[in-house]
Formats: C-alpha cells, sequence, structure tokens
C-alpha cells in the first residue's frame, strides 16, 4: 500500500457451525489446536503464530457456511478510504460490533468471498499475540 505503513496484524478464517461444543472438542481436543479466544458463540484458535481459525453459531448456521477471511487491521477506517481510492465497493461501511469487541467493515473478492478488515477491541485478544 503506498503511503501507508499499515500491514495485516493477524489472519483469521470464520465458519459457521451448528454444534459449537462438538467442533470445539474436535479443533482443542483432536487436532490440539490452542483456544485463544472464547466469545460465548464465537472461539477462535491458533494455527500458528499469526493464523487463526474460528467458528461461529450465528444466526440461521446451515453446516454448509459461508467463509469469511478476516484481516485484522489497526486502521479500519484507513484502510477502507485505501480501498475506496483502488475503486473497491464497500459492502458494509465501517462500524463496532459490540457483540463481539470489534471495528469491522467488509468487503467481496472478484470471486465472491466476503473480506472482513477488523480491528479487535478485546484486550483479551491483544493478550494473546504477547
Amino acid at each position: 500500500m503506498s503511503g501507508t505503513a499499515q500491514f495485516p496484524k493477524s489472519g483469521i478464517f470464520f465458519l459457521q457451525t451448528r454444534d459449537l461444543e462438538t467442533t470445539t472438542a474436535f479443533y482443542q481436543d483432536i487436532l490440539e489446536l490452542d483456544l485463544v479466544l472464547d466469545q460465548k458463540t464465537c472461539r477462535i484458535f491458533r494455527i500458528c503464530e499469526h493464523a487463526y481459525i474460528g467458528f461461529c453459531i450465528t444466526e440461521g448456521s446451515t453446516g454448509s457456511q459461508e467463509v469469511i477471511v478476516t484481516i485484522e487491521m489497526e486502521d479500519v477506517d484507513g484502510f477502507c478510504e485505501h480501498l475506496e481510492s483502488k475503486g473497491i465497493d464497500i459492502e458494509i461501511r465501517p462500524r463496532l460490533n459490540e457483540r463481539y469487541q470489534i471495528y469491522q467493515m467488509f468487503i467481496r473478492d472478484p470471486n465472491g468471498y466476503r473480506i472482513e478488515i477488523q480491528r479487535f477491541l478485546d484486550p483479551d485478544w491483544e493478550a494473546q499475540l504477547r
């Protein structure tokens, strides 16, 4: 990004689930991934140093989930402006999501995949990065 020194802090793939407890048991007990953030209806597991997979129970979870690629950034508003300057349509403008303590926006890639740009506001997330 010319003119901006912002780089992603981490990446997360979010998937929906109908059964968060069974999913948690599989990823934590079978695959032995660390559970790094439990948001009650959404749990995030570490895959490697700065890559994560999250599973969420959402309204209308069907089991054949939409994939959401999440890129964590400090300056969501600035990145939104950067994307707009490149002619990218913003699906959902930057907004506060109090339920998950994040500041987020959404775009779609050329394949139709949903891309979330977010900043965690939850201090538990920052603590696990250290």
